[in-house]
């Protein structure tokens, strides 16, 4: 191994460490967002909780204590999961950018090793050199179409949850209208 080599492997092998670190230092700030997204959400709720029971002991209909209950509890859910969304798909997006970044220094870097095997190939060993280019094909291909398929499957996702909120409102809504007409009788 010459002295190029040895470079070329310590400066490929610090990169690499360089990109897990990022990596890291990325689902580390998404745990962050995430639990501060969690004590946020447990004070709300801590608080609602307290002013409905406040409320119940005041209350002498038990119409009126669903009501006070059902509408903010189901977009507080609503608003927390969206938080949630937000961050993950964040983190996704970052994670997903710096793996592509990385599929393509590999891919290069693949490429770039089979043209030199290629040069430096001794006579008759052009079956070997197709096979291993025939494998980066192949790699590289997958590989694309893996990506395609995660790109779709977070676009469904992402349609499902902006979906849901909606949903979950009007599967809510007649229940606490309901609520509310008997409350008026």
């Amino acid at each position: 191994m010459s002295s190029l080599d040895l470079e070329q492997s310590i400066a490929a092998q610090k990169a690499s460490l360089e990109v897990m670190f990022g990596i890291l230092s990325k689902a580390l700030e998404s745990i962050d967002k995430l639990a501060s997204l969690d004590l946020r959400a447990f004070k709300t709720i801590l608080a609602e909780h307290h002013e409905i029971a406040a409320r119940a002991l005041l209350t002498k209909n038990p119409q009126e204590l669903l009501s006070l209950q059902a509408q903010p509890a189901v977009e507080n859910a609503q608003s927390y999961w969206r938080h949630a969304y937000e961050i993950m798909s964040g983190t996704l997006a970052d994670f997903t950018e710096t793996l592509e970044t990385q599929f393509k220094r590999h891919q290069y870097d693949g490429q770039a090793f089979v043209e030199n095997l290629a040069k430096n190939a001794p006579a008759g060993s052009e079956a070997a050199v197709s096979v291993w280019k025939s494998a980066i094909e192949t790699a590289s291909a997958t590989c694309e179409a893996a990506r395609r398929a995660a790109k779709q499957a977070g676009q469904i996702v992402e349609s499902n949850v902006s979906a849901t909120p909606d949903a979950a409102t009007r599967s809510t809504r007649p229940g606490v209208e309901q609520a509310e007409a008997v409350e008026k009788e």
